[in-house]
């Protein structure tokens, strides 16, 4: 398999099947770990570098099946493709932009994926659609335990596995949910429920993750602190508030239904109009109106539209997608004309030219 394979297709994450997806776009559980017998990669050299990746890679190709994975030399990477992975969630950012010799081993359902020679040397993840954190920690948890029957991780007596960064250290495991918000935005509680995440130390990060930009109502909700609890505890801890934050959601959508039903209608029926029209749009208003469109369908607002294809929208209008699909490289403005035709070309034959929103 190659990364242009990926194109025509999306993984599991985003097929919107699983419990809650009306709101909980995926569960992911990451975990963070070192060799011990290797220098931290802010201290390892060129050669270090070279030895960690074959060492990680010829082991986790030894616990992968070998026939569902794709090997990527991420270095070797043409630009476009480093962020063709990182629109899709299968690659971090850092990955892609930092120097030296680096990997990522794929599943190719995309239900999990390990970047070699990240900020630590092995950063594994895996991803469900919905809110399924217990089924995802129990993947990632067997693909972990073969690793480690392998190699030697970085482990201390009394603070357990040794990370790069502090607030990794003891388990390095990241518990995250991804919610699609935009009623709480729309009523403007969203600051709210979010000063009350950092209270109890979980944090919120936009699509791609930390320092990233909240578009598309799209926000990650994650543990903060690693040390001194265990993986359970922190599955538990994100899977117990991810239900109350869903609760908040659903209960501003029905607010915005009964007190602003036609501002609500109104707002609908426009982004959807935009998109099916619009002979130039960009990344960022695409991914705006597609969170309306995504909350109108799910509040029945919008028919024969399914969610699984808003969701690959989201997905295949990002600049790399979008140029993967075309073919070749293209400019912004080209972009735009592109997104745009893609867009009116799919919504309408997904429609079949027919008026799409209630009255």
């Amino acid at each position: 398999m190659e990364i242009n394979d990926f194109v025509q297709h999306t993984g599991e994450w985003l097929s919107g099947a699983g419990p809650e997806a009306d709101i909980v776009i995926s569960s992911r559980v990451r975990l963070a770990r070192n060799l011990a017998d290797y220098p931290f990669m802010s201290r390892a050299t060129a050669q270090d570098r070279e030895n960690i990746k074959k060492i990680l890679r010829e082991r986790v190709l030894e616990v992968v099946p070998q026939a569902n994975v794709l090997c990527v030399e991420v270095d070797k990477l043409e630009k476009i493709d480093c962020q063709f992975l990182v629109e899709r969630h299968l690659i971090s950012r850092e990955l892609a932009e930092i120097q030296g010799a680096r990997a990522a081993v794929i599943d190719t359902a995309e239900k999990y994926s390990l970047m070699i020679n990240e900020e630590d040397h092995l950063r594994m993840q895996a991803m469900q659609s919905g809110l399924n954190l217990q089924s995802v920690w129990e993947q990632m948890n067997r693909i972990d335990d073969a690793i480690e029957a392998k190699v030697a991780y970085a482990f201390h007596e009394k603070y357990g596995y040794l990370t790069a960064c502090p607030t990794n250290v003891g388990t390095g495991l990241r518990v995250s949910v991804m919610l699609h918000l935009p009623a709480l935005v729309i009523t403007r509680q969203i600051d709210k429920v979010f000063r009350s995440l950092q209270k109890i130390n979980l944090a919120v990060r936009g699509l791609y993750g930390e320092g990233s930009q909240a578009m598309g109502d799209f926000y990650q909700i994650s543990n903060q602190i690693t040390l001194g609890r265990s993986e359970i505890d922190l599955v538990k801890q994100v899977g117990d508030i991810v239900p109350v934050i869903i609760d908040y959601e659903r209960q501003a959508r029905e607010f915005l239904i009964k007190e602003s039903h036609e501002n609500l209608h109104d707002r609908v029926s426009r982004a959807y109009g935009i998109l099916r029209t619009a002979q130039t749009i960009s990344s960022e208003e695409t991914m705006h109106l597609l969170s309306s469109v995504r909350m109108g369908v799910n509040l029945g607002l919008i028919r024969d539209l399914a969610i699984p294809t808003v969701n690959e929208l989201f997905l295949r209008t990002q600049p790399a997608h979008l140029q993967k699909l075309t073919g070749g490289e293209l400019d912004t403005s080209d972009r735009n004309i592109e997104r745009a035709r893609f867009l009116r070309k799919l919504l309408n034959k997904e429609n079949g030219n027919s008026g799409a929103a209630h009255n």
